[in-house]
């Protein structure tokens, strides 16, 4: 049982990927993420000796620091979180045992640049369905949480991207797009080291919506329709992406909970 300033890799694990999923903050020094240059999902770095600066942007969010090994770095700067009122824990086993549980990671070199106030750009073509729903969707739960998004006009995508510095994606030519049969949302989960069972399981979803192939999953087809229809019911994409944000946290927590249910009969067997 974690102490009650920790929590469990499996307790976050299980948060991770929800709207409920606490602010990750990975406080490890250069040489051990030279080491093993990944960060748990969602997460963002920060010096361990300056943890105090980001307390006026937590406040009211619930906080999770990690180290190397969840000892000295992460209790202490948890520790002077909590003198500014923030709830904050540190994560048990740190980094560390993170990764021997076999739980996944998001290689540093993937990320796209962030700006001054540590957030990530990108860009894609306006009137969104599936994809471009999808994968903002993916972004902002699993690699940051404060990602932006701009929507523009399909000729420009490349342009906006080199002009103010976003990562194109789910258009021609760019790295996060589409590769043979499989769609920017299963690139993206490959690129980033998101090859959890539930995911694959929503992957198989969107990619039957997004590439007209219903036959790969009963629940394809009623993606589809649902995407078309708030693509008519907001004329703002960015109102549509946050309704859409709403529709896939609902597809991700029933992808999570058939792909255990299916665990436990295998179990029971």
């Amino acid at each position: 049982m974690a102490a009650p300033t920790d929590i469990t890799a499996q307790q976050l694990f299980r948060l991770i990927g929800t709207p409920a999923c606490p602010v990750l903050i990975d406080v490890r020094i250069d040489e051990d993420v030279q080491a093993d240059p990944r960060l748990l999902p969602s997460a963002a770095r920060h010096p361990h000796d300056r943890i105090e600066i980001l307390a006026p942007v937590l406040q009211g969010h619930q906080v999770v620091v990690i180290c190397h090994r969840g000892a000295k770095l992460s209790q202490g700067a948890a520790a002077l979180l909590r003198l500014t009122g923030i709830d904050a824990v540190g994560l048990e086993g740190g980094h560390l045992g993170w990764s021997e549980a076999g739980l996944p990671l998001v290689p540093l070199a993937t990320l796209p640049p962030r700006d001054p106030e540590g957030r990530t750009l990108w860009v894609t073509r306006r009137r969104p369905k599936v994809d471009r729903i999808a994968c903002p969707w993916l972004i902002r739960r699993f690699v940051d949480r404060r990602a932006r998004f701009l929507f523009v006009a399909p000729g420009e995508v490349q342009a906006v991207a080199e002009r103010f510095g976003a990562t194109a994606f789910d258009t021609e030519g760019v790295e996060f797009g589409h590769r043979g049969a499989f769609c920017t949302f299963d690139t993206m989960l490959e690129t980033f080291g998101l090859g959890t069972p539930a995911l694959a399981r929503l992957a198989v979803v969107v990619r039957g919506a997004d590439t007209g192939r219903p036959d790969l999953a009963p629940e394809a087809a009623g993606l589809l329709a649902v995407s078309q229809g708030l693509s008519h019911l907001f004329t703002e994409d960015l109102a549509q992406l946050e309704a859409g944000m709403v529709l896939y946290d609902a597809l991700y927590h029933w992808a999570r909970e058939t792909v255990q249910a299916a665990s436990d009969r295998r179990a029971a067997a």
